[in-house]
């Protein structure tokens, strides 16, 4: 009998796991700032040291600063605001912009999740959980987007977006950002698609798929590649901002810099600033 009580906890654990995995815990937003979304079991990982980036340390790009904190700003307030969508060069602040916003109104409730593109196919589940986060406002962040052709992701993002029952509550946003302005290849046979009837220009269903996508985000905001003189002052910016001095030979180190990785951004600008302080 004694063996036999001893044995019944162990049996009981045992059958409480065959039930099925505990549901996770649920995060206290008040000590969470950022998380990753995790879909295959649909929790949260929080992010202890989330990227701080402050939006003075952001040049050459006031209209997009501007836009993106308006919105973001009108989001907080809990007036209606857009999700967004940033294309364009890389290494031009995209992902910076929205790491700063999230940065400037995370004391005032606004929270960052972030989310891959294999995570794309759950976001019914995650805008569930985040529907009941009384207080918060969420960006659900996904960086650096494309798709290859017939990805499932695809599809799931397009529905989430605009057309899905199982949408986004209205505390919660999607900021995506992509390099590709449709998120998908394009190709030179698809503009043979376009027909033109009675002076009117119609494009291809290829093409017609493609910026469907797209389209269904509320503000786009475009990035473009810098001149010289702005990736020197953005470099100049962030070796005063380390604490650094400059010299005779700052600009043609940082020009050689920049040729050595074959772009001329404000990622190159502070990736040789970090370099230019710390050998110094």
């Amino acid at each position: 009998m004694t063996d036999l009580a001893s044995l019944l906890p162990r049996i009981e654990r045992l059958l409480d796991r065959l039930d099925g995995p505990a549901a996770p815990p649920a995060l206290d937003w008040k000590d969470v700032a950022a998380a990753r979304w995790l879909a295959p079991s649909a929790r949260f990982k929080p992010i202890a040291h989330p990227q701080r980036v402050a939006l003075a340390n952001l040049l050459a790009i006031d209209a997009q600063k501007q836009r993106v904190d308006a919105n973001t700003r009108q989001f907080v307030a809990g007036r209606p605001a857009n999700n967004v969508l940033l294309t364009g060069a890389r290494g031009c602040g995209k992902s910076s912009l929205v790491k700063a916003v999230h940065a400037e109104y995370a004391g005032q409730g606004l929270r960052l999740i972030e989310v891959d593109k294999a995570g794309l196919t759950s976001l019914p589940d995650l805008f569930e959980v985040l529907a009941e986060a009384d207080g918060y406002r969420f960006i659900v962040f996904i960086d650096d987007l494309s798709f290859a052709e017939h990805e499932a992701g695809y599809a799931s993002l397009k529905a989430a977006l605009d057309g899905s029952l199982a949408g986004p509550s209205d505390n919660v946003l999607i900021y995506a950002t992509s390099n590709r302005r449709h998120l998908m290849p394009e190709y030179m046979a698809e503009n043979l698609e376009t027909s033109y009837l009675g002076g009117e220009v119609r494009p291809g269903e290829a093409i017609e798929e493609k910026v469907s996508l797209s389209d269904r985000f509320g503000l786009w905001v475009s990035f473009h590649v810098i001149d010289q003189d702005t990736y020197l002052a953005i470099a100049r910016h962030w070796v005063a901002s380390l604490g650094g001095t400059l010299d005779a030979g700052f600009e043609r180190a940082a020009l050689q810099w920049a040729q050595g990785r074959g772009a001329r951004n404000g990622r190159v600008a502070s990736q040789f600033a970090r370099d230019w302080v710390g050998r110094r």
